[in-house]
């Protein structure tokens, strides 16, 4: 007879015995056994960024690039890449955005995917730029989530070792120009 995992009713002793032996029994509190099991897997994702490339390659070269409409009487400014203006459906063409804004909201994120966790507590940001319509999402960092306002000051930093992803760039508190 094989024997069979252990019980636990409390989760965080279920994931314990996973590190352990890759193997335990969860009793929910109807008395409901599930056995659950440690399988980890990779998988290599290939995606495309199509018209969006630009906008990842400028972060490689510390450069923020968006889309503005080239309709004479629209002229939208996007701080995100838009093949086409999401105000009156003319095509958009590539701008420069300045490397510095403003602090227009945020949330702080306790919990992350396995990518973040490390950072957690970690800032996210909505960063106006003058003379551009929407806002780039992105982290905040260099500051605790008590120095954040509205209207803050903000530049961004890009990683000196890109992977071509929106976490090639980040923004920091603007130091003062004194």
């Amino acid at each position: 007879m094989t024997a069979r995992p252990p019980v636990y009713e409390k989760f965080r002793e279920v994931q314990e015995e996973l590190d352990r032996s890759g193997a335990a029994i969860f009793r929910d509190h109807d008395g409901v056994e599930s056995l659950v099991i440690r399988s980890p897997y990779s998988i290599n994702y290939i995606h495309s960024y199509a018209e969006d490339s630009e906008f990842f390659l400028a972060l490689a070269d510390g450069k923020l690039r968006g889309s503005k409409c080239t309709a004479k009487k629209c002229g939208y400014v996007y701080a995100t890449p838009r093949g086409h203006c999401m105000e009156c459906g003319a095509p958009t063409q590539w701008v420069d955005l300045p490397l510095k804004g403003r602090l227009h909201s945020w949330t702080t994120c306790h919990f992350g995917s396995e990518a973040f966790l490390k950072e957690t507590p970690y800032n996210l940001a909505l960063v106006e730029f003058d003379g551009v319509g929407s806002v780039l999402l992105a982290r905040l960092k260099d500051c605790t989530e008590s120095e954040l306002y509205v209207g803050m000051p903000v530049e961004a930093r890009f990683s000196p070792t890109p992977k071509y992803s929106i976490t090639d760039v980040w923004f920091v508190p603007a130091r003062s120009e004194a």
